[in-house]
């Protein structure tokens, strides 16, 4: 009998270990406790230029921290208000199934977390999909003109047929500024307001950064709609699929090359690096192309091939100095966990 329990325990043991390998091979890893810890600081960040901006940063950073769990993980995240302002957040999309009390919705499901104090959100992370996470303090202020926001990715257990082909994932929120708030925190986000500066991932162009791919690529872009404002992004040169809204799969995807995101929206986009070059991705809402009263910025960007030089004298960023993770592209490579992004930091005020 003893020698038989010898025998089985290794075998069940390596039985086991091929059905984890299975598991994870097919996209279906076993959830996993999660826990976390995060500030809510006051930095300071630039836009573009000289154009800065006082925010109520998570990590002190904007966009926050990436948050990149698997479907049914259990999260713990413990929130410290380093700021002079209340906060809360609300993870966007989270069902919150038995814990509506973790919605993060002051004077409904909690108080706001007061200067100086912590408060912990425990839920389960479902359903999956292109989530976010945002303050709900003030969120005409807070949300809008703070860049109190980040990306929250839950990785399904059964990924789409369609999904399963993705080589490359490129996360880009979308945002809008009004300059007269700049340095005002606490005031803002009126009816009225006239937004004047255009962000993806908390930059203005040129200072934000291009996409870069290989031919025979296939491209996942996550669009989310972090602002007050309708953003129409076009990309030139390719037709994407439009293939999840707001985290859920479309069961017909549909072909095009505009889609339209609203606030709080979010579209997952599919296509294949088919047609080498330098292609530009941008709002088709003209004004949002502006940096002030300045064309040619805002919410841009080049969809770059490597396979093409980028020597030509006239390209906006020959000499640019490329920075990757930008879009948290190389971060989504490492599966499960919480990512901060050093050029998105801000500087601390004291």
């Amino acid at each position: 009998m003893m020698r038989m329990m010898r025998w089985a325990l290794p075998k069940a043991m390596a039985c086991g270990a091929l059905l984890l390998a299975a598991l994870v091979w097919q996209g279906q890893a076993l959830a996993a406790a999660r826990n976390f810890e995060m500030n809510v600081e006051d930095t300071r960040i630039t836009l573009v230029e000289k154009q800065q901006f006082h925010t109520f940063a998570f990590a002190g950073q904007v966009p926050g921290p990436l948050f990149y769990v698997d479907e049914g993980d259990e999260i713990t995240v413990n929130v410290n208000n380093m700021t002079a302002l209340p906060h809360t957040i609300h993870w966007h999309g989270m069902l919150q199934k038995g814990t509506w009390r973790m919605d993060g919705v002051p004077g409904i499901t909690q108080e706001g977390i007061n200067p100086g104090e912590s408060f912990t959100y425990k839920f389960v992370a479902g359903p999956s999909g292109t989530m976010w996470y945002h303050c709900h303090v003030n969120v005409n202020e807070h949300v809008a003109l703070r860049g109190m926001w980040g990306p929250f990715i839950v990785r399904p257990k059964k990924p789409t047929a369609l999904e399963k082909t993705v080589t490359k994932e490129f996360i880009m929120m979308l945002s809008d500024w009004d300059s007269k708030y700049a340095a005002k925190p606490g005031f803002g986000g009126l009816p009225g307001d006239v937004y004047n500066y255009f962000t993806i991932n908390g930059r203005s162009f040129p200072e934000t950064q291009p996409l870069r791919v290989n031919k025979g690529d296939v491209i996942r872009l996550r669009l989310i709609g972090a602002g007050d404002l309708i953003h129409s992004i076009h990309l030139h040169g390719h037709v994407m699929k439009i293939a999840f809204k707001d985290g859920f799969p479309l069961a017909n995807p549909i072909s095009a090359d505009t889609v339209l995101i609203g606030p709080g929206e979010r579209y997952d986009v599919i296509f294949t690096a088919d047609n080498p070059g330098r292609w530009m991705i941008h709002d088709h809402v003209d004004t949002h192309t502006m940096n002030g009263e300045r064309p040619m910025g805002g919410i841009m960007s080049v969809l770059e091939y490597n396979e093409i030089p980028r020597d030509d004298a006239f390209y906006a960023w020959k000499d640019k100095k490329f920075v990757p993770d930008f879009y948290y592209e190389e971060s989504l490579k490492k599966g499960p966990g919480i990512y901060t992004n050093e050029g998105f930091k801000g500087q601390l005020v004291q």
